[in-house]
């Protein structure tokens, strides 16, 4: 039976003069209420137990207020991590080499509509599992101070300004632009001083100056804070100055919440808060450290020690509304989300499945590999080579082998493209390819290759270090330094090798080397004609190597640490004074220094101006393409202060990433602000514009500097 259309007009009126209140059970459940409002209202039904399991990062929800299980732990280095099929984008390390902050924001950008989508495919299955959440464990922005640290690769290199705006670009990608809604919620870590020795980072004391902290240390953390809005820190394993970063009151409260006013969560890397206790030593029971941690702002544990805040609190080391602090800030979070919403509201619901692994983010992935790469030496434009060779043996351990494309930290993909393979796709099918891996990573027993030398016209040797050798304790299993290098020499097995194949044949050799880390390449660039440094450059890594090889694409990535010539230039590993270390305060001679890549094309550095403006300084001049080929340049601005020796040598404060047709000419304008040339002062105990001798440097590395400017501040 029909009824008049006025009925369910009338109706409709009925429903919508209804009072939203009177619609919901709870006013948290009530979506077009403030967030604060709501937040209070969640945390005013809770008992005791339930706030305390909603802290941990496995929080089994509270079935009785329809507040279902979330796990808080989710991974996105370099793409959606450890969920099955997602786009695999270069390592970190790699993202950080395409100096490109618009490209690392598009990748960002495509990992979030993935993770979106497969969060949404998760609700429609009911698959609340561990990695399939929104809140991302990522990005790792310690400063890579050490070429043998293992989880170097993570980072975004030695540079406190590259990693700051590496990492701004990245959290902004993964977290959106919407007002009201978070796409995904990034973290930055390790908080803070971190990085190696990985064997023994659970019970490491860092000792730091108070210049070096805020110099180097903290800066990025300080970007991706204040500027980024990054909606994350996870607190680090070790002691900083003798107190452990997840208890420390001067990094989690003094600097983080009121110096920098953060105000998002805060997770403990895992299980740090045992460590507390059983390594560091710092306090007798897990309940003292369930209670330090909620004192000092820790939101959520990666761990169950902070079950023990029952017992905190019969013995009064902690109070209800403390714990009622801290939650406040894990129930915004999830708000914004729009986890308590209903299917619908948050835009970010109707990202679909199609997005993952697309052709569009293939394409980009792809791009990225490209723009990461760096050309290292390239004796007598050895390279580009010719598609139409008639031979070509492609030999090495890492020339077939997946694990060097997806690094750590990493998803699946079923596109994925090897060296080997992308060669194969490359080349003309006149060209005969002969394979032979001819040795492994660490094994100096040699396969027989002499048949298949003879008539090649180039030899690729696909070379260097894999995921197995540099790493996070415990999982690079073939490292002989618990996931570190004991140190930077070029594997033995593999330099043998290549000097094997020297002997053999005076036809082109490339070694296309593969690392994620600063190695000894002395004897390698003496041998070979050409170098390309690949990274592990994700699922397309095979094709972007096959590209440049073969002149599709020009290398325009450029390095951001430094390329040391051995292991003798550097200080003790677990010392980490900044003296000695990173172009910033490296006085010898390096094999190849910070921001170095070489291109098929050339570039000249003409007129120079710089004008005052309201906001700092305009640095402007002309970058000509003197050469026959399309190319990017690297344009990077340094500052340094005359005759201080406290200061760095120089540092990086500008950078810009061009495409210049052969023949023309770019003007390349640079804004360096005021606050550019702060520095931490102990006297002033804040950052500080001192009085002085200052020089602008413009070029295309940290030693290759085209342009100069000099300038004092009185």
């Amino acid at each position: 039976m029909f009824l008049p259309k006025r009925y369910y007009i009338h109706l409709f009126v009925f429903l919508i003069s209804i009072p939203a209140s009177a619609q919901y059970k709870y006013a948290f459940q009530n979506s077009s209420l403030p967030i604060e409002q709501r937040v209070n209202n969640l945390i005013e039904q809770l008992t005791i137990d339930e706030k305390i399991s909603l802290l941990l990062y496995n929080s089994p929800g509270v079935k009785r207020l329809n507040i279902p299980a979330y796990n808080w732990w989710n991974e996105a280095l370099h793409g959606v991590a450890r969920a099955g099929r997602a786009t695999v984008f270069p390592q970190a390390i790699g993202l950080a080499a395409s100096f490109d902050d618009s490209l690392v924001y598009k990748i960002a950008n495509a990992i979030s509509d993935e993770a979106r989508a497969k969060y949404n495919a998760a609700l429609k299955n009911n698959n609340r599992s561990q990695y399939l959440g929104l809140t991302f464990w990522s990005p790792n922005i310690n400063i890579f101070r050490d070429p043998r640290w293992g989880r170097g690769h993570e980072t975004y290199g030695e540079d406190p300004y590259l990693t700051g705006h590496i990492g701004t670009a990245y959290v902004q990608g993964l977290q959106g632009n919407n007002k009201k809604y978070y796409k995904t919620v990034a973290c930055a870590k390790h908080f803070a001083v971190h990085s190696g020795p990985e064997p023994l980072r659970h019970q490491f004391n860092a000792v730091v100056s108070n210049n070096d902290l805020r110099n180097t240390y903290l800066p990025a953390f300080k970007q991706l804070v204040m500027n980024a809005k990054v909606g994350g820190i996870m607190c680090a394993y070790n002691r900083t100055d003798s107190v452990p970063c997840c208890g420390s009151k001067f990094l989690l409260q003094d600097i983080l919440r009121n110096e920098w006013d953060f105000k998002g969560y805060v997770v403990t890397d895992c299980w740090a808060l045992d460590d507390i206790f059983r390594y560091h030593k710092f306090v007798k029971t897990p309940e003292e450290v369930a209670a330090m941690a909620i004192k000092n702002g820790i939101n959520v544990e990666c761990g169950n020690t902070l079950n023990d805040l029952q017992l905190a609190l019969k013995k009064g080391l902690v109070t209800e509304p403390d714990i009622n602090t801290v939650l406040k800030i894990n129930a915004e979070i999830l708000f914004k989300l729009g986890w308590f919403d209903p299917k619908g509201k948050n835009p970010y619901d109707k990202i679909p499945a199609s997005v993952i692994n697309n052709n569009a983010h293939r394409l980009l992935a792809k791009e990225a590999a490209i723009k990461s790469m760096v050309l290292l030496s390239n004796k007598n434009h050895t390279l580009p080579l010719s598609v139409n060779l008639k031979n070509i043996l492609v030999t090495g351990p890492n020339a077939d082998e997946t694990n060097v494309l997806l690094a750590n930290y990493n998803g699946i993909s079923g596109n994925m493209v090897t060296i080997l393979e992308g060669i194969t796709n490359t080349v003309s099918p006149s060209t005969i390819i002969l394979h032979n891996k001819g040795c492994d990573l660490t094994d100096t027993t040699k396969q027989d290759f002499h048949w298949m030398i003879n008539d090649a016209d180039a030899v690729i040797a696909v070379l260097g270090l894999s995921p197995l050798l540099e790493g996070e304790n415990g999982d690079a299993y073939l490292s002989e330094a618990g996931g570190d290098k004991k140190d930077i020499s070029f594997p033995y097995a593999q330099l043998k090798y290549l000097k094997a194949i020297k002997a053999k044949t005076n036809k082109p050799i490339i070694v296309v080397l593969t690392a994620g880390s600063a190695i000894e390449l002395g004897e390698v660039e003496k041998i070979a004609d050409a170098v390309l440094l690949a990274w592990y450059p994700g699922e397309q890594g095979g094709n972007a190597v096959a590209d440049i090889l073969f002149g599709k694409a020009n290398p325009g990535g450029r390095l951001p640490i430094t390329f040391y010539k051995s292991t003798n230039d550097l200080p003790a590993f677990d010392n980490y004074d900044m003296t000695g270390r990173t172009y910033r305060f490296f006085t010898g001679e390096t094999l190849h220094p910070f921001g170095y890549g070489l291109s098929y094309s050339k570039f000249a550095y003409t007129n120079l101006k710089v004008t005052k403006s309201f906001a700092g300084k305009n640095i402007r001049f002309e970058v000509t393409n003197t050469s026959h080929t399309d190319g990017d340049e690297v344009v990077q601005l340094y500052i340094r202060k005359l005759h201080e020796p406290n200061r760095p040598l120089m540092e990086l404060k500008g950078y810009k990433r061009i495409h210049i047709i052969k023949g023309k000419s770019k003007t390349v304008t640079l804004l360096l602000p005021t606050t550019a040339l702060e520095y931490w002062d102990d006297a002033c105990n804040a950052y500080c514009v001192t009085p002085g001798n200052y020089e602008f440097l413009i070029g295309s590395s940290s030693k290759d500097i085209k342009l100069s400017y000099r300038f004092s501040i009185n």
